[in-house]
């Protein structure tokens, strides 16, 4: 059914497509519909706190027996400087009145970063795939990683990137276009390099590296993926998609905006500190001119969510981060487990007719 069976064979999955593990969005319910229909279901474990991570996992476990992924996030233990933080929360003073939310608080780190507890759960969780962003974790790590017998994949958004992956000992590389949504994966300056599209990044990786090549960003049906299977990807990754899927964990403003389509796809820092995809609000406008007051990742989190929470109570998405990448309007509200099979049918269909 499907030529290229590398990654097929390596992560034990029956199709070659990936379920992106979206922070929030990504729930057990998600990963193991995915899962159960034949993809790799991924859990989005990079937001969540140590208990509720472990919980999570716990029940992802108890909804499927096949393949996983779990995702986690590499960066630095990010730091609060006061002037800093002085400015960015003098400019979201007036949301924060607005919306009845009393003062910005301070500053805290949301999102926990790739410890020893983390990676002890991990390896005596032992999932068949862990993925990381923002690049790998230590070389002791990775080692510790790998001699559990556990596939490592990472994001790259440069040749350059996939290299330094490949150099790391990942197994497979995930080519991420500047059409994903969600967070860039960006790690080796200057970020504007890895302004590359799928299509246009697909190739250059497939050359660049001997492992299996994955493609994400702006992939959202079975056209997509025959294209980047053409261009030299084993294998995709979709987020976006599965999102307008009852198992996805999705606030209803978020889905009613998907639905709607009319709002752009836009990439910003202001949401969490970091470049990444969403659907543009007024506050993504608003805040487009302030990009050096914005607090370090993820600190930067920490001052919108509240934003968030008390307009969605107002029943507005104005301050909601809500990411989609550039194809949300191909979306479809379908069963995980329904998209996967139309997904495979499709893509196959396309490879097929094209020989």
């Amino acid at each position: 059914m499907w030529k290229d069976r590398r990654l097929i064979q390596l992560f034990g999955i029956e199709h070659p497509i990936i379920q992106a593990p979206m922070g929030g969005a990504a729930v057990p319910s998600l990963a193991a519909a995915v899962a159960n229909a034949g993809g790799l279901g991924s859990l989005g474990t990079a937001i969540l706190p140590v208990e509720e991570r472990r919980r999570q996992v716990d029940q992802l476990r108890a909804l499927t027996n096949h393949p996983i992924n779990l995702n986690y996030f590499v960066h630095a233990e990010p730091v609060a400087e006061a002037a800093w933080t002085a400015r960015l929360q003098a400019r979201l003073a007036a949301w924060y009145a607005e919306l009845g939310a009393g003062e910005p608080p301070a500053p805290t780190a949301p999102f926990s970063i790739f410890d020893r507890e983390a990676l002890e759960h991990l390896l005596a969780v032992c999932p068949a795939v862990a993925s990381f962003h923002f690049g790998l974790p230590s070389p002791a790590d990775v080692a510790a990683i790998k001699a559990a017998g556990i596939k490592l994949i990472a994001s790259a958004t440069t040749p350059q990137e996939a290299r330094a992956l490949e150099a790391g000992g990942v197994d497979a590389v995930i080519a991420q276009g500047w059409e994903a949504g969600g967070h860039r994966g960006t790690f080796a300056p200057p970020y504007g390099e890895g302004q590359i599209g799928t299509f246009a990044l697909v190739p250059q990786v497939a050359d660049a590296v001997g492992v299996p090549v994955i493609a994400a960003g702006g992939i959202a049906d079975g056209r997509g993926i025959a294209a980047a299977l053409m261009l030299g990807a084993s294998a995709v990754q979709l987020g976006t998609a599965f999102l307008s899927c009852p198992e996805a964990r999705v606030h209803p403003l978020y889905r009613q905006a998907l639905t709607e389509a009319t709002r752009a796809s836009i990439v910003t820092a202001a949401f969490s500190g970091r470049p990444a995809r969403a659907l543009a609000n007024r506050y993504a406008a608003e805040l487009a001119d302030a990009e050096a007051d914005i607090l370090a990742f993820p600190l930067q989190a920490s001052q919108t969510v509240p934003l968030a929470q008390a307009a969605a109570a107002r029943g507005s998405s104005e301050f909601m981060a809500m990411w989609a990448g550039q194809a949300y309007r191909l979306n479809r509200a379908l069963p995980a487990a329904e998209l996967v099979a139309i997904l495979a049918r499709e893509a196959t269909a396309r490879l097929a007719s094209a020989v």
